[in-house]
């Protein structure tokens, strides 16, 4: 049996969320050794917090693995998807980054215009992600050795309902809906064919699970009705998540808003692991409708850490594991900070709670 860390003394390399035992026993509710936990800081909080800011992480290694001292050594570099301007992805559709450290925000959709979607090219997924061009996918043999070192190996699949309002518009997609345009089942249909094969090179080297993104929820429903969502959308899930299933992999689907109305379905499609947001969902509609039945990366309420104090955000933490928290597993959190406005000592606290209430 695995031991209970001691997150001062924690040597891997690694985050403890990458730990593949821990985390594929938390997925598969065969009682982990610890609640894994990650904190995500973006460029513009890095610039603002800089030295201080390392010197956190290197004091948290439980958390960001020993790598972490070498974190950021550049504190104003940006990404070039995240400088200000317009950026053109690989499916064509136009990006305007306007703040800095951030996504921009879609102005051109490509399919705007049905006319084009016979003549529209999907990028190869097998040479390019959404941003550029792949880096590959790296050998089975690399795999392996990697799952030999204890570090789990997640696959990238890319968006799905999101994919379809960035190349036709929000609104076109809705109307797309609304009025069961034909066109729009050729759309899915051509974009799950496109996943699929996506899907199954990540499933031919090894991945222990593959993620998707599909933003389909509000801050308090979805996008779409639930009828909607099954008559549209569930049966490309539904294809895509157990194709994945059958072929040994878990499913991680990342997606914002208030789901809670689509769980069971997210169940019966075959996702592994959802990512429900705090505030979005409420604590004891996660407690509800996920508790024991699907595994939960909790996305703590990024919304509230900017106004916290520090005891607050301890308190929120403590919180989350007193509602969701079971011995078998089911639970992992994770922390956006996006906000250069977030204390820093909030992210301290976020420290400090997740190694005193996540590790037993």
């Amino acid at each position: 049996m695995l031991k209970t860390p001691n997150p001062k003394k924690w040597r891997l390399f690694y985050p403890n969320k990458l730990h593949r035992e821990t985390f594929l026993k938390c997925v598969e509710f065969r009682n982990p050794a610890w609640i894994p936990c990650y904190i995500h800081i973006f460029d513009a909080v890095w610039a603002k917090y800089r030295g201080n800011l390392k010197k956190l992480v290197k004091e948290h290694p439980f958390i960001f693995g020993t790598v972490g001292k070498f974190l950021k050594i550049n504190y104003d570099h940006i990404s070039d998807w995240h400088t200000p301007g317009i950026k053109t992805d690989s499916w064509g559709a136009k990006w305007k980054v306007t703040k800095g450290g951030y996504e921009g925000q879609v102005v051109y959709h490509p399919l705007a215009d049905w006319k084009k979607l016979e003549s529209f090219v999907f990028p190869d997924p097998l040479k390019f992600t959404e941003k550029g061009k792949r880096l590959g996918f790296g050998s089975k043999f690399a795999i392996n050795v990697i799952k030999k070192l204890g570090i789990l190996v997640p696959g990238n699949a890319e968006r799905l309902f999101d994919r379809l309002y960035i190349l036709r518009g929000f609104e076109n997609l809705m109307r797309d809906i609304v009025k069961q345009d034909p066109h729009l089942a050729i759309l899915i249909k051509r974009l799950t064919d496109h996943e699929l094969t996506l899907i199954q090179k990540w499933l031919s080297v090894g991945a222990d699970l593959v993620s998707f993104h599909s933003d389909i929820g509000t801050q308090d429903r979805l996008m779409i009705s639930p009828q909607q969502f099954r008559t549209h959308i569930k049966p490309m899930f539904t294809t895509l998540f157990q194709t994945c299933r059958n072929g040994g992999s878990h499913v991680y689907f990342s997606s914002d808003g208030n789901l809670l109305e689509i769980v069971d379905d997210l169940i019966e499609c075959g996702v592994s692991i959802h990512d429900p947001q705090y505030r979005a969902n409420t604590i004891d509609g996660i407690a509800k409708h996920y508790q024991g039945k699907l595994c939960i990366d909790l996305d703590l309420d990024r919304q509230g850490f900017p106004f916290f104090s520090p005891e607050e955000t301890k308190e929120h933490i403590a919180t989350a594991v007193e509602k969701l928290y079971i011995p078998e597993g089911g639970l992992m959190m994770k922390a956006e900070i996006s906000d250069p406005n977030v204390p820093l000592e909030n992210i301290r606290a976020i420290c400090e709670a997740y190694e005193e209430y996540c590790i037993f």
